[in-house]
């Protein structure tokens, strides 16, 4: 019998899989290996092939198979659904996050949004049409990775389930759907992103002698002038895409200093700078360093660290024809389908990147995401539900849905 999918949503979101988001952190409720498992232990029992990744201790991508009618090695195509396993952190929710509640049409619990609903709805579109075998159907890859809300570590692994000596796929797959909260409109392109820390030092010394020192956190307010007007007058002129609109730049965390009564020797912030499709992350840093470096004239006591996430936009030159078909089908089931483009980041360049046909869709809105209240609505659970079971019953047939 085919999976529920509420059902199948509420047993994920029981299940802790907080990314500690570059924290050094201790607890059960880190990490994803709670999901993976259950994702083994389901995958088992409904008799798919399964193959884990691991990528961190304690964190695993795990990917899932059902054969198509048509077998691979005879031209047959292959679709992957991709959704990530980890959650933001639950500090300030205002709900139980591990304790699935519905009421009102809706589901309640950290990750019901973004993005265990998605997941859900794959699975039980997935366990249906291998319950029911409709003919001409393709093959079809769940990939469930790791990482993704701290760096989009997991889902560039997923390529190596096509190489090697004993690759879990004969090639590489005809085309990706991301699932993230979308609203159930189709996302073509969205933005990328480049993160680095940023360093000022100084002197300590006694805070009733300030003259004794050099104040790390006042360099770093020179710093951070600097920023504001670089992300207020520069970054807008960088560039324009009709989707996703401009490049953007922010700082959102800053530290420094041990005590108010010592001048503190060292300050530290963050920096993400939003990218295009088709910007070069690396270069986008680059010009934000060297602006930083002319503006306070080479302060030698400014320090910027190599990036520690760069992820490329998402472009809709290759995915247009797939994501059109894919509108018809939802919006033949009552949803509105759109193609659209949105400022945030996903997993899908790491396919995209590749050659590979990528899009983004799912149920829930971005505007509940990581939020203290997390919730989804039902309705549109069963909405995606039947988009990804239909765009699976019909892409294999020919010509394939998803193939030009």
């Amino acid at each position: 019998m085919p999976l529920d999918v509420v059902e199948t949503l509420c047993d994920l979101v029981r299940l802790p899989s907080v990314n500690p988001m570059g924290r050094e952190v201790g607890g059960d409720e880190y990490f994803e290996y709670q999901v993976t498992d259950y994702l083994q232990r389901l995958f088992e029992r409904l008799g798919w092939p399964y193959r884990r990744q691991a990528i961190e201790p304690r964190r695993d991508n795990i990917v899932a198979r059902v054969d198509g009618d048509v077998p691979t090695e005879r031209g047959g195509a292959i679709l992957m659904f991709e959704a990530h396993q980890d959650t933001v952190p639950v500090d300030g929710m205002t709900i139980p996050p591990w304790t699935p509640e519905i009421r009102d049409g809706r589901v309640y619990g950290r990750g019901a949004c973004d993005i265990k609903g998605g997941m859900a709805c794959m699975l039980a579109a997935l366990s249906r049409l291998a319950d029911e075998r409709p003919a001409g159907r393709p093959t079809i890859v769940m990939a469930c990775s790791v990482n993704e809300e701290y760096g989009f570590g997991g889902a560039p692994r997923i390529g190596d389930l096509w190489q090697g000596d004993s690759p879990f796929l004969p090639r590489a797959p005809d085309a990706v759907i991301v699932a993230e909260p979308t609203s159930l409109d189709v996302v073509v392109a969205h933005k990328g992103a480049v993160r680095w820390r940023c360093h000022t030092r100084g002197r300590a010394a006694h805070s009733s002698q300030p003259q004794a020192g050099d104040n790390a956190i006042y360099r770093m307010a020179r710093v951070l002038a600097t920023l504001e007007r670089y992300a207020r007058d520069t970054a807008p002129t960088l560039g324009q895409h009709a989707l996703v609109g401009q490049p953007s730049l922010s700082v959102g965390l800053v530290s420094g200093g041990v005590s108010v009564n010592t001048v503190p020797d060292r300050c530290t912030i963050e920096i993400d700078r939003r990218v295009l499709p088709g910007e070069d992350p690396q270069a986008a840093y680059r010009h934000v360093v060297e602006f930083v470096a002319r503006e306070l004239r080479d302060d030698p006591l400014v320090e910027h660290a190599p990036p520690y996430l760069t992820s490329c936009g998402l472009s809709d030159e290759l995915s247009r024809p797939f994501a059109e078909r894919l509108s018809e089908i939802i919006r033949q089931g009552g949803g509105p389908g759109r193609c659209v483009g949105v400022p945030y980041g996903t997993d899908a360049p790491a396919f995209a990147g590749a050659g590979k046909t990528t899009v983004v869709f799912g149920p829930g809105s971005i505007a509940q995401a990581h939020t203290a209240d997390e919730w989804i609505a039902v309705e549109q659970l069963q909405r995606a539900t039947e988009v990804f079971y239909r765009l699976g019953s019909l892409s294999g047939q020919a010509p394939p849905l998803f193939i030009e």
